[in-house]
């Protein structure tokens, strides 16, 4: 089995409530992630949209200045289908989580919830993104495990198909 490299995991926490983004940072960066912030959700399309594949979690809010947490994961998921979108909202309705479901959010959770609520959701997505490596890591694998096969296949079949060519000639020349 090769060993698998993680991509470096950064996250992106966008929350107009200062302690909420610190907290949420200081969590994430204890889980292992990069952290940036953002402060409404412009600011946080803003840093989406300078390098599309720079997060691979964002946590946003859904109530948030300047644009709305929809309008984050949907800026989001134009820019990278493959980014973790996870939907907080102290304004939790069934309403707006199937919304956010259907709209490609990875999970939402209603605020307040409790760190280990969150700590099960980003063990789940760094889980989730080590087996995406390690497809993309055998996929390389058996590629170049194929391609030297077919090398190598192509080669005999040359060397066989000179054979019969030798075969026919010194038939020809005794018959």
């Amino acid at each position: 089995m090769p060993s698998v490299q993680l991509p470096k995991k950064e996250a992106l926490i966008v929350d107009d409530d200062v302690r909420a983004r610190e907290l949420l940072s200081e969590f994430c960066r204890g889980q292992g992630f990069e952290v940036a912030t953002a402060h409404d959700g412009r600011a946080a399309i803003a840093a989406i949209s300078r390098d599309p594949k720079q997060f691979a979690v964002i946590i946003t809010d859904l109530h948030l200045p300047g644009a709305d947490g929809f309008e984050v994961l949907r800026a989001a998921r134009d820019a990278n289908p493959s980014v973790y979108v996870l939907m907080i909202t102290g304004y939790a309705s069934i309403d707006s989580a199937v919304r956010a479901v259907r709209e490609g959010a990875y999970d939402y959770l209603a605020k307040p919830f409790a760190l280990g609520q969150l700590e099960v959701v980003l063990t789940r997505i760094k889980d989730r993104m080590a087996l995406e490596q390690e497809n993309r890591e055998l996929s390389k694998l058996v590629g170049r495990d194929a391609a030297a096969a077919t090398a190598d296949l192509g080669w005999r079949l040359q060397a066989i198909e000179e054979r019969l060519a030798h075969i026919e000639a010194l038939l020809r020349t005794r018959g």
